[in-house]
């Protein structure tokens, strides 16, 4: 090989090496800042009940559910707020400390995003409540649709209308 081509793989060599670091370095910053979306029972049993996959302590992730009845404790002293949150499922405790929502309210469903600072309480940064009655996170919807299936309930039953319901309309007629 003469020492001019040697010369240019040499070059080609240095900048596909520059930039597999810098894509390498850009995927680490990346995956740091990464924040995973979890229901309470996602948190407490894993995603799809896989106890691997559950978030760890220390994680940054967001959580989906709706507040629990009862559950609010408010600090006196402070703007420091406990509360419930679940899903259908099991409940996790989030500590906020900032001004909530004022569509914020027992059994309204909420996002919070936070660090895990327990296997089953959040430590939230930010907190979202949703805008009106029908609206609920896409991700939320499907694992509410995923975990109401298994029981029985269809999408008719979510609505109002049972085929039971449907059945006695058309023996009627």
């Amino acid at each position: 090989m003469n020492p001019r081509r040697k010369s240019r793989l040499k070059a080609v060599l240095a900048i596909l090496s520059g930039v597999a670091v810098a894509a390498g370095l850009t995927l680490y910053a990346l995956s740091q800042n990464i924040d995973l979306f979890y229901t309470p029972s996602e948190i407490v049993y894993g995603k799809e009940n896989d106890p691997k996959t559950k978030p760890e302590v220390g994680q940054r992730i967001r959580v989906g559910g709706m507040v629990v009845e009862g559950s609010v404790k408010r600090d006196k002293k402070s703007l420091k707020v406990e509360f419930g949150l679940n899903d259908i499922g099991p409940a996790i405790q989030v500590e906020y400390e900032g001004i909530l929502p004022d569509l914020f309210r027992e059994g309204q469903g909420i996002v919070a995003q936070g660090v895990l600072i327990e296997p089953t309480k959040l430590r939230a940064t930010e907190v979202l409540a949703k805008h009106d009655e029908n609206y609920m996170p896409p991700e939320l919807n499907d694992q509410m649709k995923k975990q109401h299936q298994p029981m029985g309930i269809s999408e008719g039953d979510l609505k109002g209308q049972s085929e039971r319901d449907r059945m006695q309309i058309e023996d009627k007629k």
